[in-house]
């Protein structure tokens, strides 16, 4: 209902959940075939008893072509205390990000990557997917179906991958395979990327010595077509264990909460603009109203840019632990607990006192 979608449209095998709510909302499902590499798609007949328009539409081809302000994608960020928002995402957003991305990692025709990551949000869409079709590069889908520990390193090696981008989780289960059953011999990698979350500085040395590739933490978010900053390849810089690294294609500004910049190691909040960044959250103008204010959006993360121009991020403004009047950082204390060797997963939170 958010979507105000027109019309399903998938695979002959069909999509139970997707159908049973399309009919709910007395959406036209229509299914879709490519019987060869190079014929046309045909689409089931089904559409001919939803059509309202008796006549073909002459101007009908020029309405066909992708204009960059036409949406592209539609998300929705996670809810966790309210109502998830609706993230329109246009063309131009999406290859504004896709460029981003492409240039910060410098990829190429010549790169190969394995997609670990769901292809339902930014991170590996993105990320993973578009930006390596973009720059004309190999990507492939693990044999497994989805991410498998036990098949990972056999599908990068299998297609000569170059990197991978992943989520700590992710990552954190490769080292533990690798401490317990490595394999023989480990492709040689360009570099290793990190998203989504906070990495700990030592899972990222961990990694690092493990497999002998730089491994670059970024930071994104969908309201953003996901890259913000990352961490560069070592010929472009040094990349700094603890921070997301430096703005990657927009602006980026620490405001304070009257929307002042400040200076270098001050706590602020995080702020964009760019033309990867939506427009808005659609039909949610509350919203809209505190995510965009003195010309820039607010990500409701808090943050600090050092006097090289790398953000360290300090967590989610709402998510700080109040003290006695003390602001305490999860993510800290998080990096604390997993720098110990027994410790596999840590989450900080505050509680009423």
């Amino acid at each position: 209902s958010d979507s105000d979608s027109k019309i399903l449209l998938t695979s002959k095998q069909g999509s139970a959940p997707a159908q049973a709510a399309a009919s709910k909302l007395n959406i036209p499902h229509v299914t879709v075939a490519l019987p060869d590499a190079d014929s046309d798609v045909a689409l089931s007949s089904s559409l001919s008893q939803y059509e309202s328009d008796p006549e073909p539409d002459p101007n009908l081809s020029s309405k066909l072509i992708n204009d960059p302000s036409d949406i592209s994608l539609f998300l929705h960020t996670s809810g966790t205390t309210s109502r998830p928002k609706g993230v329109p995402l246009t063309q131009l957003n999406l290859v504004s990000s896709v460029n981003n991305i492409k240039s910060v990692y410098r990829i190429t025709e010549s790169d190969s990557t394995v997609i670990v990551l769901p292809l339902f949000h930014v991170h590996g869409l993105l990320a993973g997917l578009l930006s390596s079709v973009g720059a004309g590069g190999a990507v492939t889908l693990p044999a497994a179906g989805r991410f498998s520990a036990s098949t990972f390193w056999s599908d990068m090696k299998n297609y000569n991958a170059t990197w991978y981008t992943a989520v700590p989780t992710i990552h954190q289960i490769i080292l533990d395979r690798h401490l317990n059953s490595p394999e023989p011999v480990y492709p040689r990698l360009r570099f290793i990327r990190s998203c989504s979350a906070a990495l700990a500085p030592s899972i990222l040395a961990r990694l690092e010595e493990a497999f002998g590739a730089p491994v670059l933490e970024a930071y994104a978010m969908t309201e953003a077509s996901h890259l913000m900053a990352s961490n560069p390849l070592p010929q472009d810089g040094p990349h700094v264990p603890g921070s997301v690294g430096k703005p990657v294609g927009q602006e980026m500004a620490i405001l304070d909460e009257n929307g002042k910049p400040q200076e270098a190691n001050a706590n602020g909040e995080v702020c964009i603009r760019g033309p990867n960044v939506t427009k808005g959250y659609k039909n949610n103008p509350e919203a809209n109203k505190s995510a965009f204010q003195f010309g820039w959006f607010h990500t409701g993360d808090l943050g600090y840019l050092d006097s090289d121009g790398y953000l360290h991020l300090v967590g989610r403004i709402k998510e700080l632990i109040n003290r006695g009047g003390e602001k305490i950082s999860p993510i800290e204390v998080d990096a604390v607990l997993l720098s110990h060797p027994d410790v596999a997963q840590a989450v900080a939170f505050g509680v009423p006192d």
